[in-house]
């Protein structure tokens, strides 16, 4: 069966890198959007260079769940079969663009994992994001009922029917973990796919407070605590479900 896939590159202010990266991701996927997140440091102009790519743009930055959301209604918009996203930062290789593409023909979500493999060279990850990232893909496995390994990994394949059922709202970095709940509460499935650990720059900011760590994980604890309660308001998820620090039975 024919699959049209989309792999959209959520972007801001990424001058250094964009054009290398689209040129490398169109070598495995033809059709390519850019979502231009209120770029100011000439991203856009080198954008509004290409004629072989899509390109949203907000005006103003508005945020990485924001942009996330702009690509799935584009896709959604188009009736492509499958979206693939990836970062624009280089820590994703876009030769794996076939293999998400490959395995989402049989699944809803297949999510990149930077710690279901060990690849020669990998990064050391930065102790922090590591910290942060175990103690929210355990508190999401505990609370939803899954085996995740890596709750961030942006680089994804989504079945685009499938993105129809669910109803986001989070705009800042938080927006997977709101994504887990309501795939969860939806019953989508979902299949990790080891990916490289790549560091580029472990500096890179997260913007604000939230590059303080427990300020971000207490960011993160919000999103799924709201994202949860939401969810069994609206009689989506049936299942009891814990709060930190307990179990379900």
């Amino acid at each position: 069966m024919l699959c049209r896939a989309l792999t959209a590159l959520p972007v801001y202010n990424e001058v250094r890198h964009v054009m290398a990266v689209l040129d490398e991701v169109r070598r495995f996927c033809p059709e390519i959007l850019v979502v231009n997140d209120g770029s100011s440091d000439g991203t856009a102009e080198l954008l509004a260079q290409r004629r072989d790519i899509h390109v949203v743009t907000h005006e103003k930055n508005q945020g990485y769940g924001v942009a996330l959301r702009s690509a799935f209604a584009f896709a959604q918009a188009q009736d492509y079969d499958l979206l693939v996203t990836i970062d624009c930062d280089g820590q994703h290789e876009p030769q794996l663009i076939p293999e998400f593409i490959s395995a989402g023909r049989d699944c809803d979500i297949v999510s990149g994992s930077r710690y279901l493999q060990v690849f020669e060279g990998d990064s050391q990850p930065p102790v922090q994001r590591r910290w942060v990232n175990q103690q929210i893909t355990a508190e999401i496995n505990r609370r939803l009922g899954l085996q995740l390994t890596d709750a961030f990994c942006g680089f994804k394949a989504y079945s685009v029917p499938a993105l129809r059922s669910l109803e986001l709202h989070e705009s800042g970095y938080a927006m997977p973990l709101e994504l887990w709940v309501q795939a969860a509460a939806a019953g989508l499935r979902i299949r990790e796919m080891p990916v490289p650990l790549i560091y580029l720059d472990a500096s890179r900011s997260f913007g604000g407070s939230l590059d303080d760590a427990a300020t971000r994980l207490q960011y993160y604890h919000q999103t799924l605590d709201r994202s949860l309660a939401a969810a069994v308001e609206a009689g989506k998820w049936p299942r009891p479900t814990a709060t930190r620090g307990e179990k379900t039975g």
